[in-house]
């Protein structure tokens, strides 16, 4: 396929999934105390928004599946390997780094939802020690972020396609000879 041809690789729930996850997360992380009930639902969005992206992970469609993306940790430290020296290969879904990242902040978040839902509870009302390890992981999911859109950038620059773009559209390149898909 010449490489001007586009497929379609995001499919529309796994694009409003990671639209509405960002909204969701840095809505609530912006609003923190001062606005509680924008907050509250924002942070009770986000945790629906990621059980259904959990589900999605494994009934969806062929690059929202779990199988399709998630590598042991000997693939993703050998996926990194070759990026540091210039070698590694372009993937149609998910890279094995993109894919471990995904599972750290699905894991971060749902565990800031939690965290912030058990606030609300009165087993933790009021609770410092609770208010320190939702602050805390709230701070780690943002270094996470950080982390995530770098990696998005370089690999951008790196591979020639712009992945913030393919996430808005679904699509992204045809595979080429040396592509993983």
């Amino acid at each position: 396929m010449p490489s001007s041809t586009r497929i379609e690789v995001w499919d529309l729930y796994v694009r409003l999934f990671h639209w509405g996850l960002v909204l969701s997360f840095a809505v609530a992380y912006i609003t923190g105390d001062g606005w509680r009930g924008l907050h509250l639902f924002t942070g009770y969005t986000a945790l629906v928004l990621i059980a259904g992206r959990l589900l999605w992970g494994f009934f969806g469609t062929k690059y929202a599946r779990f199988a399709n993306f998630v590598a042991s940790p000997s693939t993703v430290a050998a996926y990194v390997r070759d990026v540091l020296r210039r070698r590694a290969a372009r993937y149609l879904g998910h890279n094995p780094a993109g894919g471990a990242m995904i599972i750290v902040m699905l894991l971060l978040l749902t565990a800031v939802s939690v965290s912030g839902v058990l606030l609300t509870t009165d087993a933790f009302w009021g609770s410092d020690a609770m208010e320190m390890v939702h602050s805390v992981l709230a701070d780690l999911a943002v270094a996470c972020i950080a982390v995530h859109v770098a990696g998005v950038l370089f690999t951008s620059a790196s591979t020639g396609e712009n992945l913030v773009r393919s996430m808005m559209t679904g699509r992204k390149r045809a595979p080429g000879d040396n592509d993983i898909s």
